[in-house]
């Protein structure tokens, strides 16, 4: 099996040996979103073993957890996600982590700065911080061994039908597509930071569908029917802390570092990136849309 450069899946091998208590020590990560779900699922994982985790979100609830610490902020805000990336020790971090998401309602919402909330939170924050931090990342690690390594959890290699015309939902909104176009917009962060920062490895991660609160705003929050909805999910499916338990040592393998870009499904397995993202144009413009949202806050450097 060949991905479109011709790369084979073989290449992408990777060692998949449970890490051990304090395998990850000394290594510094950023999960951002680690408050709830697959976030706070990796961040309890990374901290066992041995990393020092800083946590962004907007509601801690591992006061006194050993080894992870918190930074509170709004990533519905697009400011706020900037501030939030000035104040993160980039420059010691080996590893960022951005696990934001919800989903958005039946109606349209948007934030103070005119964004759809779903595109704000689930996409532009990530955007946002990146851009910020990428070219200072991981400058003044004490391991150099391997370059530093973002993770962008989404649902890349999907094919989502968004729209990317209107990535912000202007028109004719609809609750599936609103959601593609956050879709959309992480895995062309993931192609474009590959391609942006030849310093920094850029990673995208499919976990496939979880038990977590990510559908509240789509069904309710605390309603029967997202009670029930993710009592059936959490049926059927693995639990984040198996998810995360057995992604950990796709974070620290050598075995992905000279595949920037690579995106990897629920089992860590290598996907094609989306059709229409392997078009270069469609990929362009994803990122120009992008910059035009998120100018009023990334100024200059957008």
């Amino acid at each position: 099996m060949e991905w479109i450069d011709g790369t084979k899946r073989d290449d992408f091998n990777w060692q998949r040996t449970p890490l051990t208590q304090d395998a990850l020590a000394g290594k510094k990560v950023v999960v951002v979103g680690g408050t709830n779900g697959i976030g706070r699922a990796f961040a309890h994982t990374l901290a066992a073993q041995g990393a020092e985790v800083i946590v962004v979100g907007r509601t801690f609830r591992d006061e006194g957890a050993e080894r992870i610490s918190f930074i509170q902020a709004d990533l519905s805000d697009m400011e706020q996600a900037r501030r939030t990336a000035q104040e993160l020790p980039i420059e010691t971090l080996d590893w960022m982590i951005f696990t934001t998401g919800i989903m958005p309602g039946k109606k349209r919402e948007e934030n103070s700065e005119g964004i759809e909330i779903d595109l704000a939170v689930s996409y532009l924050s990530r955007f946002v911080i990146v851009r910020e931090t990428a070219e200072r990342l991981g400058k003044n690690r004490a391991q150099t061994e391997v370059k530093p390594r973002v993770f962008v959890v989404g649902f890349p290699g999907t094919n989502q039908k968004g729209d990317i015309n209107d990535l912000n939902s202007k028109g004719n909104y609809s609750l599936m597509t609103a959601h593609s176009n956050t879709v959309i917009g992480n895995e062309a962060l993931v192609l474009d930071g590959a391609a942006r920062y030849p310093h920094v490895n850029f990673y995208g991660l499919n976990p496939g569908l979880k038990k977590s609160n990510i559908r509240a705003g789509m069904l309710g929050e605390g309603s029967f029917f997202q009670g029930a909805a993710e009592f059936v999910i959490g049926m059927v499916t693995e639990s984040v802390e198996d998810y995360s338990e057995r992604i950990a040592p796709l974070f620290v393998s050598t075995g992905i570092e000279n595949q920037s870009g690579a995106l990897f499904n629920r089992h860590g397995d290598p996907i094609h990136p989306s059709r229409e993202l392997a078009d270069a144009a469609n990929l362009q413009k994803v990122i120009e849309v992008s910059e035009k949202l998120t100018s009023r806050t990334l100024g200059a450097a957008g």
